[in-house]
């Protein structure tokens, strides 16, 4: 049986791309920090499949490497890496922001994606054909606005990684894609705007947004195409959305 491993696996789109995931039979190492949110998860999604659940902090480079090198043998035939933890902070412009805030975002959508993926690579390889490894980034990667500062940037850094491991990978059979939604209702803002569910609210209202559901669909395609069909990038807005002019200030 095929084996995801999904980071970030407690909200959003890691949760929803466990179920969906689990619907067809894939056995799960689901990570994440909120270890009773992974007990849930454990417990919801065990009597379908099997799960192995390890509570981590991508960030941790000496962890992720232990965690992912402890794995039985019979967990270590990964078919699809999905690299979702990540997050956005800071909503205010760049001149105003606490500097830990870029740090965080630095460390977790980058140093962590780069920490799992440098330990995991080895088992995807001996997986080979048909394996996947696919990042979630976003259209924020491609297209600025104000207050995406370094959220933006990170996401900019998982596009080009995501590029630049499919030329390393060449031969390997191991497929790299990268994911980037548009606006989708998460606890994304949440997190963001560190806790005011009206700023949420407010985002999402009228908008028709994108679920997580709709991202989970569309990873567990990806991750199940013919072994030699591998989709480079994937960018999936709500039809609501779309682009601005530039803004231009005048004097």
């Amino acid at each position: 049986m095929p084996i995801a491993l999904i980071t970030g696996a407690t909200s959003g789109f890691g949760r929803a791309t466990a179920y969906r995931f689990a619907e067809a039979g894939w056995s799960l190492i689901l990570t994440g920090r909120r270890s009773e949110r992974l007990a849930e998860l454990e417990t919801e999604l065990g009597d379908k499949v099997e799960v192995l659940t390890l509570t981590l902090d991508v960030r941790d480079a000496e962890a992720v490497k232990a965690a992912i090198d402890g794995l039985d043998d019979a967990w270590r035939r990964i078919t699809c890496l999905v690299n979702n933890a990540g997050l956005a902070l800071a909503l205010e412009p760049a001149q105003r922001v606490d500097l830990n805030d870029w740090h965080t975002m630095i460390d977790t959508n980058i140093t962590g994606l780069v920490n799992v993926t440098h330990a995991a690579l080895p088992l995807l390889i001996d997986t080979g054909k048909g394996a996947s490894i696919v990042n979630i980034g976003s259209v924020a990667g491609s297209y600025p606005y104000p207050g995406s500062h370094v959220y933006g940037a990170t996401k900019a850094f998982v596009q080009q990684f995501s590029y630049n491991l499919r030329c390393d990978l060449k031969g390997s059979g191991v497929r790299v894609t990268d994911v980037a939604p548009g606006l989708a209702e998460t606890e994304f803002m949440l997190v963001r705007s560190k806790g005011d569910e009206q700023a949420s609210k407010q985002l999402y209202a009228g908008a028709n947004p994108l679920q997580a559901e709709d991202i989970a669909a569309q990873v567990f395609y990806v991750a199940t195409l013919p072994e030699h069909i591998n989709i480079n990038r994937l960018e999936i807005m709500p039809t609501s959305q779309s682009w601005s002019p530039f803004s231009i200030e005048r004097e």
